[in-house]
């Protein structure tokens, strides 16, 4: 009787183990069911908007912006000679900074009490003092011209100079886009790009580009204050291409047109916070939006 007892209770424990694993396996192979990989295909980057201002008439082509502090940017637009300092909290302009006369205004970046302005044409205007009463213009002139049509500056604090990208395509090669320093010790201008963005490299492959060269176009770049990685937008067709310190390419991802309509401007707060600032359309104002990065 014993031995039979045994027996029943080993047969009802290996019958408890079996149905329990036939559960287990019914209840997570829905979870293991991989996901799809449309958006990976595609790259989109839907980056979380935290907040959102839009800008005043005057800066509704803002072309570029520059964190001061935690309620103020600098700002430009591409036609008047002019730093707008915007004020989120008040969402107004409250100050202007007249340095130069109208023209296509694409980059600005902060160094101390000095602005740098970027036109175009690669000329860069330094506005000594920008924020005292009697600031001072001084010109720059670089090799770049408007065939290579600068738009993207920014301040490396690391090396004490300035970054500048080139939407257009270089004169020498469709195979990249350079990235060309202005240092601020000597105001001697880099030649050759300090960094190379490699059109030829793998997350370029399914980008649609009416010519060779168009793979990427520049409208801004910023350095993130904290792991010094280059974050780079493109306006024309809204992407953003992330390199590190060393100029290697660690990411490209499309940016979702309804939010980022034209991404002409980014900026980074000393904690890392991002900004994102949008030319305005025929019916919607300029904007600047604070995201959550990568």
């Amino acid at each position: 009787v014993m031995r039979t007892a045994l027996l029943i209770s080993a047969f009802i424990l290996i019958a408890i183990v079996i149905a329990f694993t036939i559960r287990t396996d019914v209840v997570d192979v829905p979870k293991l069911k991989a996901k799809s990989d449309k958006k990976e295909k595609t790259g989109e980057l839907n980056l979380e908007i935290l907040q959102k201002w839009d800008v005043p008439e005057t800066l509704k082509e803002i072309s570029a912006l520059t964190y001061l502090d935690g309620s103020r940017f600098a700002c430009i637009q591409d036609e008047l000679g002019t730093i707008f300092i915007f004020n989120t909290q008040q969402e107004k302009i409250e100050k202007e900074i007249p340095f130069g006369k109208e023209g296509d205004y694409e980059g600005l970046a902060i160094a101390g009490n000095n602005a740098y302005v970027l036109r175009a044409d690669g000329t860069i205007f330094e506005v000594k003092d920008y924020a005292s009463s009697s600031p001072k213009t001084i010109e720059h002139n670089t090799s770049l011209t408007e065939k290579q049509d600068t738009e993207g500056m920014c301040y490396d604090s690391k090396n004490n100079r300035l970054l500048i990208t080139i939407k257009d395509k270089e004169s020498s090669s469709n195979d990249f886009k350079g990235i060309y320093s202005f240092n601020l010790s000597d105001y001697s201008f880099s030649e050759s790009p300090v960094y190379k963005i490699d059109l030829k490299h793998a997350v370029f492959e399914d980008v649609k580009a009416k010519k060779a060269g168009d793979e990427m176009q520049p409208s801004a770049i910023a350095i993130h204050p904290k792991t010094g990685d280059l974050y780079i937008v493109e306006g024309a067709k809204p992407k953003m291409l992330i390199m590190d310190a060393q100029g290697n390419i660690k990411a490209l991802r499309e940016l979702d047109k309804k939010e980022f309509a034209q991404p002409e401007g980014i900026t980074f707060s000393p904690e890392g916070k991002m900004f994102i600032s949008n030319e305005g359309g025929k019916k919607d104002a300029g904007n600047i939006l604070e995201v959550k990065g990568m």
